[in-house]
């Protein structure tokens, strides 16, 4: 799952930002709302956090403007207006939900996670729990990282459990591609995650889920 976060306040950008990235959810900033614009013409997210007062162009403005745009993508704010018009107009604009500054950075993934990650979206394989549509990886209850490259491979191995994923489609996620990167890339997948990826020769890879 990919994030947008506007968010002036660095500090708490760059903590929000690694504690997401802890929870397995790829995250992009924007500190002035200007960049916002920038940001989702150059990239999509299944997910907008948005301050309301940054420089520029406010929270409430970016998300009008995305939402006459076209942009569905869900948003939720994070604010320290608290009184009732704010949030009024927050969810009038099209925003899913509404957190009150200060708050503590579990409850928005709690957030995330009870409106995004849906029980039959789930992928498992033995203690392994995988949610394609958040790309939450858990193992044994415990959320587990990736690196982006790993994250896209196993992906799109998970996603297509029990069919042979050609090498050339696993090598598009590689910055140099080839097929001794690729071998690296699985063995470290393999050894993080305890799982076995078959080798299906001259033809590509399986995650075998019987």
């Amino acid at each position: 799952m990919k994030i947008l976060l506007l968010e002036d306040d660095q500090i708490l950008c760059e903590s929000l930002k690694e504690f997401l990235e802890l929870e397995g959810y790829f995250v992009d900033v924007a500190h002035r709302g200007s960049e916002v614009f920038d940001l989702t013409y150059e990239e999509r997210y299944d997910l907008y956090i948005l301050d309301v007062n940054v420089p520029e162009v406010d929270g409430f403005d970016v998300l009008a403007s995305l939402k006459e745009a076209g942009d569905e993508t869900p948003a939720i704010y994070i604010t320290a207006l608290t009184d009732i018009n704010s949030i009024s107009k927050g969810f009038a604009i099209g925003a899913e939900d509404y957190i009150k500054k200060p708050f503590d950075p579990e409850e928005l993934v709690i957030r995330i996670k009870r409106k995004y990650q849906k029980e039959d979206l789930l992928l498992r394989l033995n203690d392994i729990v995988y949610n394609p549509t958040t790309r939450v990886l858990q193992k044994d209850g415990q959320t587990i990282g990736l690196g982006e490259v790993q994250q896209n491979i196993f992906h799109t191995l998970m996603t297509e459990q029990n069919k042979i994923v050609d090498s050339y489609t696993l090598m598009d996620f590689l910055e140099q591609p080839s097929a001794n990167a690729l071998r690296v890339n699985l063995a470290k997948l393999k050894n993080k995650l305890g799982i076995e990826i078959k080798n299906i020769r001259a033809q590509g890879y399986m995650i075998e889920n019987l």
